[in-house]
């Protein structure tokens, strides 16, 4: 399964997939690896997803959320959610409504976990 395949019907997320992954790319190499609930990018390890809301919530506030682990809290009010898994990693969930909403406060958030992960 591809993420084409992941967001089917879902136009924006596919949208807001392209963009993250063309941003990765200009980054450094990046592997993306799509489940039945999520499309993962990694290095090393494991650093950005995307996924959708409504495979879990009957009425999600937004169509796909974009989430980022850095070893850090970022207070920014623009996560919904942000946990920590464990001591060194730090999840922060953004929901996404807009393509646009991927700027460069957010790709400089992934810039920042890409470097983290190898």
């Amino acid at each position: 399964m591809g993420p084409e395949e992941l967001f089917a019907g879902h136009p924006l997320a596919l949208t807001v997939f392209v963009r993250v992954h063309s941003v990765l790319a200009r980054l450094g190499p990046v592997d993306v690896r799509t489940t039945r609930s999520q499309v993962a990018f990694r290095r090393g390890r494991r650093f950005a997803y995307l996924w959708l809301p409504g495979q879990y919530l009957a009425k999600p506030a937004a169509e796909v959320v974009l989430s980022i682990a850095l070893g850090r809290h970022e207070p920014s009010p623009r996560f919904k959610e942000v946990v920590r898994p464990s001591p060194r990693h730090w999840m922060h969930h953004l929901e996404i409504n807009n393509p646009d909403d991927i700027d460069d406060e957010v790709v400089g958030w992934l810039r920042e976990a890409a470097e983290r992960s190898g």
